[in-house]
This record gives C-alpha cells, sequence and structure tokens, in this order.
C-alpha cells in the first residue's frame, strides 16, 4: 500500500512538472510571437512618414526617380510584414531596402541643397531615424525571446515534452547580412 502512495506521488509530481513545462514553452512562444508583433508594428509605423516623403521627393524627382521608387518599394513591403507570422527573410528584406533608400536620400540632399533646408524633410528624415532606433530594439528583444524560447524548447527534458505536447520547431532569429559581412569579430568558443 506504501509503495502504490509513493508511486502514485512521484506520478503526479511528474505530470505537474510536464505541464509546467509545457506552460513555459507555451509562454515563451507567445512572448516571441508578441516580440514579433512588436518590429512588424514599428516597421509599419513608417508608413506615415514615407508617405509624406514620398510627397516632398515628387517635387525633387524629375532626376531622381529611382530615389521614389526606393520609397514606394519600402513602403509596400512593409505593408506586406506579416504581423502573425515570422517571416525574417521578409524583414530582411525591408532592412536592406531601408538601408538603400537612405543612402539615395544622402544623394538626393546632395544634388538638392534645397531639399535638405526644408522643415519638413529634415523632421521626415529625423522620424526615418527615430523609427529605425525603434525597430532596432524592437528587433534586439525578439531575438531575445526566440533565444529564450529555442532554448527553453532544446534542453532536456524539455524537448522530450515539447515534442510529446506542442511540437514546437525552433524559431530562426533575425541577423543582418551587411552587418554580418562588415564583422569579422569571431569569439574563440
Amino acid at each position: 500500500m506504501t509503495g502504490l502512495i509513493i508511486f502514485l506521488g512521484i506520478f503526479v509530481v511528474l505530470i505537474v512538472w510536464g505541464i509546467h513545462i509545457r506552460n513555459t514553452i507555451v509562454r515563451y512562444f507567445n512572448a516571441t510571437k508578441r516580440a514579433w508583433a512588436e518590429v512588424a508594428n514599428f516597421e509599419r509605423q513608417k508608413v506615415k512618414t514615407l508617405e509624406a516623403l514620398e510627397d516632398t521627393l515628387s517635387k525633387y524627382t524629375v532626376f531622381e526617380k529611382s530615389t521614389l521608387e526606393q520609397v514606394t518599394a519600402l513602403r509596400q513591403q512593409i505593408m506586406n510584414l506579416n504581423v502573425n507570422d515570422t517571416d525574417i527573410a521578409k524583414l530582411q528584406q525591408i532592412e536592406k531596402l531601408n538601408t538603400d533608400l537612405m543612402r539615395s536620400l544622402n544623394v538626393v540632399v546632395e544634388n538638392y541643397p534645397e531639399l535638405k533646408a526644408d522643415t519638413l524633410y529634415s523632421k521626415m528624415m529625423d522620424d526615418i531615424q527615430e523609427q529605425n532606433e525603434n525597430v532596432g530594439a524592437a528587433i534586439t528583444i525578439f531575438n531575445r525571446n526566440v533565444e529564450l524560447f529555442n532554448n527553453h524548447i532544446q534542453i532536456f527534458p524539455n524537448n522530450l515534452v515539447n515534442t510529446m505536447t506542442l511540437a514546437k520547431k525552433a524559431i530562426r532569429p533575425f541577423r543582418d547580412p551587411v552587418i554580418d559581412r562588415n564583422f569579422d569579430y569571431k569569439p574563440n568558443f
């Protein structure tokens, strides 16, 4: 009789422990989804600024049509970013378009000095810079959540609980290929 009670006690503890692990996996997964939604929302905040930038640039784009096309393409890519689907490749494409656009805008300013003096343009550039910083911070938070989630589903015995109950797959963190190419430090782990 005592053996049965001990066995049932161990069985109940294992069940509660498994439920706790499963709930923690779900919590980390939801935190990762929320962090991705923040990245997408910060990207979408650029749309209004980009629309205003399109209007301003249209005055100066007789010779700079490609810059206006870049603004339009970036705005469209941001609008296509799915809040519910973690699409790192799409985010990498948006960040590349954003970098290319910022370079083009610097060229446009050099060709049209009166544009640089335009207060609306200056405010938009400040807004874009602030939005880029917000996106960068949101990506950092997203990557931290991805790391926590991935670690949690990959360590033993959590990986067993995940496989049996949820079957969540590891999420790929965001990496900027431009920064990776220009950063040559390699830790010696």
